[in-house]
């Protein structure tokens, strides 16, 4: 089961790397919008997320102590707008900045509360 968190974890790294990546990518761009990286690594960082915590309170991996609900409510509530709002821009045409702009920000959100809190 370690081994199977820890691939959860890295792919939730990769996932976070896809939406800031496709945020990053749009910002020279003239007509900024939702990319297909930027879906596609919300919902990865959305299904790993909750299967990680599945996995911590299952009581299959060694003890890490009680998990902050709290912290991961705040991060899950972050991650599931940024997911319908990238699902929402999926289909628009750019230019979409007001858009791009929120997936960004919420993006660096989610990272400094997984960081600082």
């Amino acid at each position: 089961m370690e081994f199977l968190f820890n691939l959860l974890v890295v792919l939730h790294f990769v996932g976070l790397a896809s939406l800031l990546g496709g945020f990053i990518v749009q910002m020279s761009s003239p007509t900024k919008g939702v990319n297909p990286a930027m879906l596609h690594g919300a919902l990865t960082q959305l299904v790993t997320g909750v299967l990680m915590v599945g996995l911590v309170e299952s009581d299959q991996l060694p003890d890490e102590g009680p998990l902050n609900m709290t912290k991961i409510s705040v991060k899950l509530g972050v991650v599931l707008v940024i997911t319908v709002l990238a699902f929402m821009g999926r289909k628009r045409q750019p230019p979409q900045v007001a858009l791009w702009a929120t997936i960004g920000a919420l993006t660096l959100l989610n990272v400094v509360v997984a960081v600082f809190w």
